[in-house]
C-alpha cells in the first residue's frame, strides 16, 4: 500500500475529512472520507492509515464501506473511541431518497437522510461491515431537535464512566446548532441537549469538544462563514466554551476564530497523543486533482495537514508542529544542497517591515503589521479561488516564520503558532529541481 511522509495524501482518487483519529495499541490510526473510484467527491467510504509517529503513514485496506440500508449511500464523518481494548467507530450513515440516473454517487436534488451508526473492531485492523454495524441514532423526525438530513459527524468521548456525543446540525439551513447525546455503555444513546449560536452560521459540521488547560475548547466548521462567489465559504474555527457534563449545556465564551488563515484547511479532528498532548489534523482542500509522475497512485485529490499540537496560552489557542515533525527535520548531517531537495522541507526566517520572502514562487510579506501571502505563481489560474491571505494584526513590528514546503502544500506557522497560513499549491516539483539559490529569496521592498 502507499506510504506518505508528513502529509497523508489520497492513495489515488479522492479524500476529504479526517475521521476516527486515535492512538490505539501503540499506533496512530487515521481514517478519512474516501471515494475510491475517481478524484472527485462521491459515495463515501472510510479509508484507513496508520503511523507510529504521526509523520510516516502507511495506508491500509478500506475500513468501512456502504453495506446496510441506512448507510447504502455513504459512510460520512465520525470518530473513534477505545473501550475495553476494542476500537469503537462512530459515523454518520447516509441514504438517498431518490436515485440519480446519471450519477448514482450524487444524491438526486440533494435529497437524503442521515442517521448515526457504529461498528466495533477487536483489533483496529479488521472491520465487519456486513455483520457488526448497528444504527444507534435513527433519522431525527423532530426538527426542534435536529435536521433529518443535515445532522452528522459524531465526536464521542468518555468522562467519569459515561459517554458523550456531539453532533453538528441545523434548523432548516438557517441556524447552525450542536446536539448532545449520552450513553452508559457507548451503545445505547439518548438525546441530552442542544446549543445554537449565530457563530455556527447556516450549519455546523465536524464539531469537536475537549478540555485543555482547565478550559473547554470547541472546534467546528460552520457553513456560510465568508462571502458568496468564492469556492470555500465554509471554514474551520475555534472558540472557548463552558460545558457541563451533568446537563450537556454548552455556551460559547466569545466569537469563533479561524484556525488557519489560508482558508484551505477544513474539518479538523483532534485526539490525545501518546504523551498526552492534544493534537489535530485537518483536510487540505484541493481545487483540482494532482498526479505525481513516477508515483504510481494515479490522479489524486485531497491531503491532510501536518499534525499540529493545540496549546492554550493567555486565553487563546496556538497551533504548533508536533515534536515528531520537529524530529523529522532535525538531522543536519546532509549537505545543504541535498537537504533542500529532500521533500518535504522546512525553512525558518524572521521577516521585518519592508522585507519579502519568496519560497519557490510563494510570496510572504508584511503589510500594515499583517503577514500577507500570495500563491498566484504556484497555483492554477482558476477563477473563484483565493490566491492571497492575510493574518490579523501581529503583536510586533516583524514576525517569526516556520515554513513547511511539500510538492502540493505550504504551511506557515507565524510567531510560534499564534497564526497559521496553509495553502495548496501546484507545480513545485519543477521549481525544486532548480539551483538552490533560486528556491528562497529574502529581499527588501520599496
Amino acid at each position: 500500500m502507499w506510504k506518505d511522509t508528513l502529509h497523508l495524501k489520497a492513495p489515488g482518487n479522492w479524500i476529504n475529512d479526517p475521521n476516527g483519529f486515535i492512538y490505539y495499541r501503540g499506533m496512530y490510526h487515521l481514517f478519512y472520507q474516501y471515494f475510491p473510484y475517481a478524484p472527485r467527491w462521491g459515495t463515501m467510504h472510510w479509508g484507513h492509515a496508520v503511523s507510529r509517529d504521526l509523520v510516516h503513514w502507511a495506508h491500509q485496506r478500506v475500513a468501512l464501506y456502504p453495506s446496510k440500508d441506512y448507510d447504502q449511500n455513504g459512510i460520512f464523518s465520525g470518530s473513534a473511541l477505545e473501550r475495553e481494548g476494542k476500537l469503537y467507530l462512530y459515523y454518520s450513515a447516509v441514504r438517498y431518497l431518490g436515485q440519480n440516473g446519471e450519477d448514482i454517487h450524487v444524491p438526486l436534488d440533494d435529497s437524503y437522510v442521515t442517521s448515526q451508526a457504529m461498528v466495533i473492531s477487536d483489533d483496529g485492523r479488521s472491520f465487519d461491515n456486513l455483520g457488526a454495524k448497528r444504527q444507534i441514532i435513527p433519522v431525527l423526525d423532530d426538527e426542534a431537535i435536529g435536521d433529518p438530513k443535515d445532522t452528522r459527524d459524531p465526536k464521542v468521548w468518555e468522562h467519569d464512566g459515561h459517554y458523550y456525543m456531539i453532533l453538528g446540525s441545523t434548523f432548516r439551513k438557517q441556524q447552525g446548532k450542536a446536539l448532545f447525546f449520552r450513553s452508559r455503555d457507548g451503545l445505547s444513546w439518548e438525546y441530552a441537549n442542544q446549543y445554537t449560536s449565530p457563530e455556527f452560521r447556516d450549519m455546523l459540521e465536524c464539531p469537536d469538544l475537549f478540555r485543555l488547560g482547565g478550559q473547554y475548547v470547541l472546534l467546528g466548521s460552520p457553513m456560510g462563514v465568508t462571502e458568496a462567489g468564492i469556492e470555500y465559504a465554509h471554514h474551520a474555527m475555534w472558540g472557548l466554551a463552558e460545558f457541563d457534563h451533568r446537563t450537556c449545556a454548552l455556551a460559547l465564551k466569545g466569537p469563533l476564530t479561524f484556525m488557519d488563515y489560508g482558508l484551505d484547511f477544513y474539518a479538523p479532528q483532534s485526539t490525545v497523543d501518546r504523551d498526552g498532548r492534544r493534537v489535530l489534523v485537518g483536510w487540505m482542500r484541493m481545487p483540482q486533482a494532482a498526479e505525481d509522475p513516477g508515483d504510481g497512485r494515479g490522479p489524486w485529490n485531497g491531503m491532510m495537514s501536518l499534525p499540529r499540537v493545540v496549546e492554550l496560552r493567555e486565553g487563546r489557542l496556538y497551533f504548533t508542529p508536533h515534536p515528531n515533525v520537529e524530529a523529522l527535520f532535525r538531522p543536519a548531517a546532509l549537505p545543504w544542497d541535498q537537504a533542500v531537495r529532500r521533500r518535504p522541507f522546512r525553512l525558518k526566517a524572521t521577516l521585518h517591515p519592508g522585507e519579502a520572502l519568496d519560497v519557490c514562487g510563494y510570496r510572504l510579506g508584511l503589510e500594515g503589521s499583517r503577514l500577507v501571502t500570495d500563491r498566484s505563481q504556484v497555483f492554477p489560474h482558476l477563477s473563484g479561488y483565493r490566491t492571497a491571505a492575510r493574518t490579523p494584526v501581529l503583536d510586533g513590528e516583524g514576525c517569526r516564520l516556520d515554513v513547511f514546503v511539500d510538492d502540493h502544500l505550504i504551511e506557515v506557522f507565524v510567531d510560534g503558532g499564534r497564526y497559521v497560513v496553509s495553502h495548496v499549491v501546484y507545480g513545485l516539483q519543477d521549481r525544486l529541481s532548480g539551483p538552490v539559490e533560486e528556491l528562497f529569496t529574502l529581499r527588501e521592498e520599496s
